[in-house]
């Protein structure tokens, strides 16, 4: 070879480098399209699976809304029902109450009965101790609630008053009231004795 010989171009090198050069620009696609299978296969969900996990989602906050309404209605049912014990216990305390001051309100009826009688005799003059003891136990009676009704004058009322007998008065235009054997007494609205009375009534 002299040094005016032209130099040929190596084939082989020529046909290397462009291979070279398509693998290189080959190689990068083919990683990138690699790591986007692998993330998602790393993912591995679907829209089915996203849709299911809403599903769920909602389905824990229905429940959770679920029980809280019915917490909600057990307390107010709760309440209620402490309402209405309280309310039966305040009636039946007020009614046995109302009983124990009844009994003891019977008990002194007799006595009371007497004291009356006594005044009727002029027993009870005043300032001696008969009349200051009288005093006193119509004081007790008056506390506790104890009425007595049933006077002359007074229109008969049956649900009042027990007619022990009747009298034709002329000229009468209802049933009155002529005199009280004995008074009557009620506590409340209990009624514990009718006042019995001698009833005067229309003459025929």
């Amino acid at each position: 070879m002299t040094d005016k010989d032209p130099i040929e171009p190596n084939d082989g090198d020529d046909q290397v480098q462009p291979d070279a050069q398509a693998g290189a620009s080959e190689a990068p696609a083919s990683g990138a399209s690699a790591g986007e299978d692998a993330e998602a296969e790393g993912d591995g969900l679907t829209v089915d699976d996203i849709l299911d996990a809403e599903q769920t989602d909602e389905a824990a906050e229905q429940e959770k809304s679920d029980y809280e309404t019915q917490l909600l209605h057990d307390l107010k049912r709760l309440q209620a029902e402490y309402a209405n014990y309280r309310r039966r216990t305040e009636e039946q305390r007020q009614v046995e109450s109302d009983r124990a001051k009844g009994e003891v309100g019977k008990g002194l009826l007799p006595v009371l009965d007497d004291l009356v009688r006594a005044e009727q005799h002029g027993d009870l003059a005043e300032g001696s101790a008969f009349a200051i003891v009288a005093e006193k136990m119509r004081g007790v009676a008056e506390r506790m609630g104890l009425v007595a009704y049933g006077e002359a004058g007074d229109a008969f009322d049956p649900q009042q008053h027990e007619a022990v007998f009747q009298q034709p008065v002329p000229g009468a235009v209802e049933q009155t009231v002529l005199e009280v054997v004995e008074v009557g007494y009620r506590l409340g609205d209990v009624e514990l004795r009718p006042a019995k009375v001698v009833v005067g009534v229309p003459a025929e």
